[in-house]
């Protein structure tokens, strides 16, 4: 429940690196989510603070990079795909994750399990990361980090239905009522989003007219001067 952190995270960290425009309404639809999320956190049948530290931690991480992966794909000058941006990036994520896993938890995997390397699951799920990583890169690029942050939180709706229905996970009225403080957030923060979008699609229609009305009185003015030249070329 704590990823619906997300779009707070996001919308700070954009701000703070000129990504996203300061307003007041925003930030406190942005508080709205977090309070409602800190709700359903107090209300955890199982609340591990070591546990909650860390999944902030987490968060706060994951917003920094998808607004750098923002940066990276909207920034005049670079002009990088979804496919060229992973073509940098996939070689620094397979560092920094592969050595950490060959000194901290393949040691581990071996003394407590027998250790079998299946590479019809590990295949899948790189095929699956590889679509996923493409998809969010192209999401970030036509839209925003924070766009896409927002609409992820319907996602968890899905994931703590499947969890309270198939995995048998336990959620509390209170989990409920604070994530549905949050996803009111969220669906205020999509219709506000859309008025805007409306809003600046008029104001182009809007000037897409002035700039044909002026361009039908320039072509008048021009065609009343050509006129003019010929009648003193008669004269």
């Amino acid at each position: 429940m704590l990823k619906a952190l997300m779009p707070v995270a996001v919308y700070s960290i954009g701000v703070l690196l000129k990504k996203e425009s300061f307003r007041s309404e925003t930030m406190t639809n942005m508080l709205s989510i977090s309070f409602g999320v800190a709700i359903a956190a107090y209300g955890e049948a199982k609340f591990d603070t070591w546990g909650v530290m860390l999944q902030l931690g987490a968060v706060a991480f994951e917003a920094t990079r998808l607004v750098l992966i923002q940066i990276l794909l909207t920034s005049k000058g670079i002009n990088l795909n979804p496919i060229t941006s992973l073509y940098y990036v996939a070689p620094c994520c397979l560092g920094f994750l592969f050595f950490p896993w060959i000194f901290v938890e393949l040691p581990i995997l071996r003394e407590t399990s027998s250790f079998h390397f299946d590479f019809v699951v590990f295949g899948t799920n790189s095929v699956c990361a590889f679509a996923l990583n493409l998809a969010v890169f192209l999401l970030v690029g036509k839209t925003s980090a924070l766009t896409m942050n927002v609409a992820g939180v319907v996602k968890d709706w899905l994931l703590i239905a499947f969890s309270w229905s198939v995995i048998k996970d336990t959620v509390t009225p209170l989990n409920l009522f604070g994530y549905g403080l949050a996803f009111l957030g969220v669906a205020y923060y999509n219709h506000c989003k859309l008025q805007a979008l409306k809003a600046k699609e008029a104001q182009k229609k809007v000037q897409q007219g002035g700039d044909e009305e002026a361009a039908g009185k320039l072509l008048e003015v021009r065609e009343s001067e050509g006129a003019g030249k010929r009648d003193d070329a008669e004269d």
